[in-house]
């Protein structure tokens, strides 16, 4: 795993909270399945950048709010 993949942390959680969305809709609307969702909201692994996207368009937000390195 490389430096950059180590030190990617996402805001998906939080950034449906702050959208009044759950973890469902956001399943439902990219056709994933609630498990993958809540590791992505957990960090446990991240979405690919086209994904990233996806949820940024849905969420009506910018792609730099959902992604921040730490």
């Amino acid at each position: 795993m490389s430096n950059i993949q180590q030190i990617v942390m996402n805001r998906i959680k939080v950034t449906l909270v702050e959208k009044q969305k759950t973890n469902r809709w956001l399943a439902k609307q990219m056709g994933k399945s609630e498990n993958t969702i809540s590791r992505w909201c957990s960090n446990k692994t991240q979405p690919s950048i086209q994904q990233f996207q996806q949820i940024a368009t849905l969420l009506g937000v910018d792609i730099q709010t959902l992604i921040t390195l730490r």
